[in-house]
C-alpha cells in the first residue's frame, strides 16, 4: 500500500509521540547496564582518582558496573567532544574540570564541544585547593614580600604553570593584575617539571594543587605562602589564604570537578544520578578518600552546578580577554 504525504507524516508524528513514554520507562529502570565515566586525563591524576572513587560506590549501589574510561588528548577536549556525541541516555557521563567547563571556551576558537549546549549538569563532585609556593631558598617569605617585590620593579618575577591557559596560569595572572604588578609566565608540559624548576629556583613561583605540592612543602623543598581559596585549608590551617595575606579580599582560584551527562538526557535520569552521587559524597570513606587527594566533596543540584559554571565562565573569560591569554 502506498501512503500519501499527509498519512506518512501522521505516522511519523505518532511514532515520535511514543518516544517520551519510552524515555520514562528507561528512566524508571535506570540503570540496567554498565555506565561509563569518561575522563580526559591519564590514570593516576586527581581527575581520574575522583572519578574512580565515585564509580566504585555507584557500582556497589546499583549492582551495575560503572567504568572509568581515560581518553587523553587536547587538554581533555578530545574526551568531551566524544561524550557530546553519545546517546543522551545516562550511560555515558563525563568528568569535567573547571578548565574544560569555564576556561577553554574562551581559549579555543574551535572548541569541539559546547559545555552548556552539549552537556547537562548533574552535580559538582569536589573542589581541590591550590597553594602559592616558592622554592625553599627564595628570598620571598610572604605574599606581601611578593607583592612588594613586584611593585618595586627591581626584579623580573617569573611564574611556572603546567601549560598556557591552565588554572595555574590564570590564577597567577589574576594575582599579579589584582595586586598591580607584572610577572613573566613560563609554561611547561605538565606540573612535575614546573614544580622541579620552582624548587630549584629557576622559576620564581607557582600556584599548584595542594595535594601535589604538599609533599614538597613537608620535606622543606618548597615554601607555602598562601592558599588560593576563600577559606583556610583544613590540611594546613595555619597557612593564611592569599586573600588574607594580600588584602585582595575577592581573590580565589579553586579547581573543581563536575559530573556531566549528555544534553537532553531525561530529567528523571539526571535526578536519579544526582541523588545517588549526593549519597555517595556523604559516605565517610569517600570523604576520607577524597581528602587524601586534597579534594573536598561538594555535591549540590544541577542548577547550582550550572550557576557555578556560568559564574566561572564570566570570571575567567574576562581575565583571558584583558590579559590577552592565548594557547598555541
Amino acid at each position: 500500500m502506498r501512503l500519501d504525504r499527509r498519512t506518512a507524516l501522521s505516522l511519523l508524528l505518532g511514532a515520535a509521540s511514543l518516544n517520551p513514554t519510552r524515555l520514562v520507562a528507561q528512566s524508571t529502570d535506570y540503570p540496567t547496564r554498565s555506565i561509563r565515566i569518561v575522563v580526559g586525563f591519564a590514570a593516576g591524576g586527581a581527575p581520574d582518582a575522583l572519578a574512580r572513587i565515585v564509580a566504585d560506590k555507584l557500582t556497589q549501589r546499583w549492582g551495575q558496573p560503572t567504568i572509568v574510561e581515560n581518553r587523553v588528548g587536547a587538554q581533555g577536549n578530545t574526551a568531551l567532544a566524544a561524550v557530546a556525541k553519545s546517546e543522551p541516555d545516562g550511560y555515558t557521563l563525563a568528568l569535567m574540570p573547571v578548565g574544560n567547563a569555564a576556561v577553554n571556551p574562551s581559549l579555543f576558537a574551535n572548541l569541539p564541544y559546547d559545555p552548556v549546549k552539549d552537556f547537562a549538569p548533574i552535580t559538582q563532585l569536589a573542589t581541590v585547593e591550590n597553594v602559592l609556593v616558592v622554592g625553599a631558598q627564595s628570598p620571598i617569605k610572604t605574599v606581601q614580600d611578593l607583592i612588594a617585590l613586584g611593585r618595586s620593579k627591581t626584579a623580573n618575577l617569573t611564574y611556572a604553570s603546567p601549560g598556557a591557559g591552565s588554572l595555574a596560569h590564570l590564577a597567577a595572572e589574576l594575582l599579579a593584575r589584582s595586586a598591580g604588578f607584572e610577572m613573566t609566565h613560563v609554561p611547561y608540559r605538565g606540573v612535575a617539571p614546573a614544580l622541579t624548576d620552582v624548587l630549584r629556583g629557576d622559576v620564581g613561583l607557582i600556584i599548584a594543587q595542594l595535594s601535589t605540592a604538599k609533599p614538597l612543602i613537608d620535606n622543606g623543598q618548597l615554601r607555602a605562602l598562601g592558599i588560593a581559596s576563600r577559606e583556610r585549608s583544613k590540611v594546613m590551617p595555619d597557612l593564611p589564604t592569599i586573600a588574607e595575606a594580600s588584602g585582595i579580599t575577592e581573590f580565589a582560584a579553586v579547581s573543581w570537578y563536575a559530573l556531566m551527562a549528555v544534553a537532553h538526557t531525561p530529567k528523571a535520569i539526571i535526578d536519579k544520578l544526582n541523588g545517588a552521587v549526593a549519597e555517595v559524597l556523604k559516605s565517610p570513606d569517600v570523604v576520607a578518600a577524597m581528602s587524601a587527594q586534597g579534594a573536598q566533596p561538594i555535591g549540590g543540584s544541577p542548577a547550582e552546578l550550572a550557576a557555578v559554571i556560568a559564574a566561572d565562565t564570566q570570571r575567567w573569560s574576562k581575565l583571558i580577554k584583558e590579559a590577552g591569554i592565548q594557547v598555541n
